[in-house]
């Protein structure tokens, strides 16, 4: 994808990077990336997700919609929030100056069929923390992020964790891609033990007009290497057309 040189950084004010999150919900672990997109002139927050309530796609993004800005911002969405930022996105938010996706699919992101949903039942156990940082952190993992994981997850209730993991592979919104029509910024993880090839292969398939930046890191991109995630988005958003 081409991209044009924006205004002079000094002659305008900063663009706001608005954050949703993984599969947590709570936001804590945006921490490290927003703090280094600050130190790169970016305004930044992160949204927590209703811990109660629908967790399905439909549901979330019809919570999160009157709480998207009215003045310029970018949309930055990880993992599990990637479908829910494509759902918003679609609808045209007027402020809307571009889109991240980071670590992320259009559809169901593990080799289970749709209807493997109904395995996830309320007996079904949350993987203990040590094995989710395996998955999601591999080598990268460290005891800053085994705490920040376990924190995040603590907040959580169980069953709202199911049921999000259970709404990831009843999505589908490959259809609603060909509708976002703002600059599109895909990261993803070389490392990524996590999402399925295939998902994340029909991601840059789909939309062959983003800008698609591979990083070595594993699924928690924005948490293990914060710092040359943060740069690469800086950079990008630095680079947008500017708008009057």
């Amino acid at each position: 994808m081409r991209n044009k040189q924006g205004c002079d950084a000094a002659s305008a004010a900063p663009l706001h990077v608005l954050m949703l999150p993984g599969l947590d919900g709570t936001g804590s672990m945006s921490t490290p990336l927003l703090s280094v997109l600050q130190a790169h002139g970016l305004t930044t927050q992160a949204i927590a997700l209703p811990a109660q309530g629908g967790q399905d796609y439909a549901t979330l993004a019809r919570w999160l919609w009157p709480q998207l800005p009215r003045h310029p911002f970018i949309l930055l969405a990880e993992s599990f929030s990637g479908p829910l930022a494509v759902e918003l996105v679609a609808r045209q938010p007027a402020a809307l100056r571009g889109l991240v996706l980071a670590a992320t699919f259009a559809r169901r992101p593990v080799p289970l069929p749709a209807a493997g949903a109904a395995m996830l039942s309320p007996a079904w156990p949350v993987p203990p923390v040590a094995l989710l940082a395996r998955l999601l952190l591999g080598r990268w993992r460290t005891g800053e992020h085994m705490s920040m994981l376990r924190a995040a997850l603590a907040q959580v209730p169980a069953t709202t964790l199911r049921q999000r993991a259970a709404a990831t592979l009843r999505v589908d919104v490959r259809a609603l891609l060909p509708q976002i029509g703002v600059p599109t910024l895909c990261l993803q993880a070389g490392h990524d033990r996590l999402l399925w090839p295939p998902s994340v292969a029909e991601l840059q398939t789909l939309l062959p007009d983003a800008r698609h930046v591979a990083l070595d890191g594993p699924h928690l991109l924005l948490q293990a290497c914060a710092e040359p995630a943060a740069a690469v988005v800086a950079g990008w958003v630095r680079a947008l057309p500017a708008t009057g």
